[in-house]
Parts: C-alpha cells; structure tokens; sequence
C-alpha cells in the first residue's frame, strides 16, 4: 500500500516541525517547504495528495501560490494554515476553492489531524 503523500508549505519552523512529527509516518510521506516558490516546486516534482498551505510565507505567499494553483486544474485538496481568521480571509481562501480552513491560535493539531484524514478519504 502505497503511502499519502502530503506537501507542508509553512515558513515557522516549530510549527512545520510540529506538523511532520505529528503526521503518521507509517500512513504518511512529508515533504516539507519553508517558503511558496519550494512547495511549488515540490508540486512540480511529484503532486501531493494534499497540499498544507500556510497564509503568510515568504517568496510567495499562499495567496500567491493559489493563484498559481487554478481549483479547474488542481487535483489535490488543500487545507490553509492561518491565523488570519477574519472573514474576508476566509472569503478570500474559498474563492480559490480550499478544502479547508486551519486557524492555528483556535485549532489543535488533533483537529489538523482530522481535517487531513477526512480529505484523503475524499
């Protein structure tokens, strides 16, 4: 059985080093990237099963990096990583068809947890 394999674009990182431990490695292959332009070169390797996208990244933000990822061509979902919790925001991110929402400072990594496993089973 081949393992999901889920692209981390977060900038922070504790956080992003939270998120990789705290994925199941046995159920899980983890690609990590610091800023936008290397998740999406990670993308242009290997498209990810699911794609965790932090807001505020340096080199390309992640509204930058939606507007690179059409929803009409995407075929990975993609739960934003945020604190921006206005909605206006979340507007913004659904506009660009987000699977989810993940507001860091009111969510737990369990409810992270779940989030990527509801949309893998998708």
């Amino acid at each position: 059985m081949s393992k999901f394999n889920i692209i981390i674009a977060e900038d922070d990182n504790v956080l992003r080093d939270l998120y990789l431990r705290k994925l199941d490695k046995e159920v899980y292959d983890v690609r990590t990237a610091e800023n936008g332009q290397i998740a999406l070169d990670l993308i242009n390797e290997k498209v990810p099963d699911l794609l965790l996208l932090d807001i505020n990244m340096p080199l390309l933000d992640g509204f930058e990096m939606l507007e690179k990822l059409p929803a009409e061509k995407r075929t990975f979902p993609i739960i934003v990583l945020t604190n921006l919790a206005d909605q206006a925001n979340r507007d913004r991110g659904a506009s660009f068809n987000v699977a989810d929402y993940f507001v860091k400072k009111d969510m737990t990594i369990k409810s992270l947890i779940e989030m990527v496993e509801t949309q893998l089973k998708k």
